[in-house]
């Protein structure tokens, strides 16, 4: 910073307080307060704290000339709202109105700290300020949490043309789509999409909802759509394919989901008629079936990893049977374990009929027993069992065993791709990029956005929640990718990709990600962060109200100083530290 004497032709000059940055390999410089309004002695004072000249005068003259009267954090927000007006998502949603600021807001504080409404709107009051978030959208007066909630049923209402206008910027005729289910729990039984199903987070005592994310192959995200929690994930693939198909207009596409997911039905019913191409893989006794016809023979894997196949059980359908020896090696590994861990505990049932006092008795009290061993290990076809009023007895069905460990190791990718579409060694990479969508799910549940639990007990609430929270996670992604040199992240997805030996063999840090990883920083010498510490050191980056002791001079704010890092990170989101 300097103090600058700016000529004003006939009137005095102006004394101006200033700041030089370089942006794009060029010095610019800003404003930051007009000091003209300052006596000649306190603007020398300023000019020899700014030269390092620290007289006794200048010490003591500055701290009775300026008190801070408040210091925000200011760095991770002006990074979240720059790279989201960046991305134009603000003008996506519609013209400036205070709904519209609302919903911006909304999808900030959700990157930054993930909080609830009524957290949110007390951070963007004027008096109770977590940042400077409230005074870059000029929403500084009394912000409540129905003000939130109104904002969010104004979002639901454009999310058909958000969604539109994402799938023409990421998709393409022809473009492979991911698409993938996951469920959330729910506090509270009036929302009438709460409903017990199959929970992935461990709560089956509590109600959930269902929701399905698109993605482009990257794990950039699309569109949501939120489902009844009861909700199986194949009931949920005709909408997306209306979605695909109607809304957005796409006639050639390749739609990319998991075995649970494009089911043969769903094959059958939703997509053959559609005519439309996906790639999905096979269940396990599908695959058993195929090694049993000779169909699929263990020695086309004694010189590769990965062939093609064709069934006449499967027309019209190319087949392509991966062997991973580390995941086989891994799946021997977790089958020893629990079927150690279910011997033991059938071990503890069968001597409690034949201990001396109270001994365990009755067929359907034995049963019970071990049916809860059997259903928490998963273990019960690989153990012949034999239960009497009086007793109880196990032994392993080595057979069973010997065929599941046949199998390990080996998954078949099925599809309807011609080979002229997608070579093999494509359609494996096309499925493995299904773990895309798993980060995202990881990203908006637990580690970064918080999707859950959810409180809202009107069902359109909920899907505006879910839908504010994909915003997010599109912000975030975009942030994500940019920030790769200050990330754990890959950096170099292509040097990654030619740094594994085949498209089935796990995937491999580049050189330069490998080194970062190894050494914790960068090749500029700056620690590396996950995205979350690196929005907490950016947040140190704060916004000074200042208020000038003299009554002649007026109060301004002004930034603190970047550090190396928080300058860095914002070069790399193409942005700059701004008020």
């Amino acid at each position: 910073m300097y103090v600058a004497v700016v000529p004003n032709r006939n009137s005095p000059p102006a004394i101006l307080l200033r700041e030089s940055y370089r942006e794009e390999g060029r010095v610019k410089n800003r404003t930051l307060a007009n000091l003209s309004d300052w006596p000649a002695e306190r603007i020398e004072a300023l000019r020899a704290l700014l030269r390092g000249e620290l007289g006794a005068r200048s010490a003591l003259a500055l701290p009775e000339a300026f008190s801070i009267e408040r210091s925000l954090p200011h760095g991770h927000v002006a990074a979240v709202l720059g790279s989201l007006k960046r991305l134009g998502l603000d003008s996506l949603l519609g013209k400036p109105c205070v709904s519209r600021e609302l919903v911006l807001a909304m999808l900030v504080d959700r990157v930054v700290s993930a909080q609830s409404k009524l957290a949110s709107a007390r951070g963007l009051s004027a008096a109770t300020q977590a940042s400077s978030l409230g005074q870059m959208l000029k929403l500084t007066g009394q912000v409540d949490e129905d003000a939130l909630y109104q904002a969010l049923d104004w979002l639901l209402l454009r999310q058909a043309e958000v969604e539109v206008a994402l799938a023409k910027r990421h998709l393409s005729q022809g473009a492979l789509v991911l698409y993938d289910v996951s469920s959330t729990y729910f506090e509270g039984r009036c929302c009438a999409l709460a409903r017990l199903g199959h929970s992935r987070d461990g709560k089956s005592d509590r109600p959930q909802i269902v929701f399905g994310l698109l993605t482009n192959v990257a794990g950039c995200p699309l569109a949501v759509e939120v489902f009844e929690g009861n909700t199986g994930d194949p009931k949920t693939l005709a909408r997306q394919i209306a979605k695909l198909r109607g809304r957005f207009g796409l006639e050639r596409i390749v739609l990319v989901g998991d075995r649970g997911l494009i089911t043969e039905a769903r094959i059958r019913e939703d997509l053959a008629p559609q005519q439309l191409e996906w790639i999905s893989a096979l269940r396990a006794p599908a695959i058993a079936g195929l090694l049993e016809q000779g169909t699929l023979q263990l020695s086309l894997f004694d010189e590769r990893d990965l062939a093609e196949i064709s069934s006449a059980e499967f027309p019209g359908e190319r087949l392509i049977v991966c062997k991973n020896p580390l995941l086989a090696k891994e799946r021997a590994r977790k089958r020893a374990e629990l079927l150690a861990a279910t011997e033991q505990a059938l071990e503890k049932i069968a001597a409690a009929t034949r201990r001396d006092k109270r001994r365990l008795r009755g067929q359907a009290t034995i049963a019970l027993r071990v049916g809860k061993v059997l259903n928490h290990y998963k273990m019960g076809k690989h153990f012949r069992l034999t239960i009497e009023d009086s007793g109880f007895a196990y032994v392993r069905d080595e057979a069973a065993i010997s065929r599941e460990a046949a199998l390990d190791g080996l998954y078949v990718i099925r599809t309807n791709v011609n080979a002229h579409g997608l070579e093999a060694a494509e359609v494996v990479r096309a499925y493995k990029s299904l773990a895309q969508v798993e980060r995202a799910f990881r990203s908006l549940k637990s580690v970064d956005l918080h999707i859950r639990p959810i409180f809202h007990h009107k069902s359109e609430r909920v899907r505006a929640h879910v839908f504010l929270c994909m915003l997010a996670y599109y912000v975030e992604w975009h942030m994500r990718q940019a920030l790769a040199p200050l990330l754990f992240d890959e950096q170099d997805k292509q040097a990654a990709e030619k740094a594994r030996a085949s498209v089935v063999a796990p995937a491999q840090h580049s050189a330069r990600t490998a080194a970062k990883v190894a050494s914790k920083q960068n090749e500029q010498g700056l620690p590396v962060h996950s995205f979350r510490t690196l929005l907490q050191d950016l947040a140190t980056l704060t916004r000074n109200h200042i208020v000038p002791k003299s009554t002649e001079a007026q109060p301004f704010d002004m930034l603190a100083s970047p550090t190396p890092l928080q300058q860095r990170a914002f070069e790399l989101l193409g942005l700059r530290p701004a008020l």
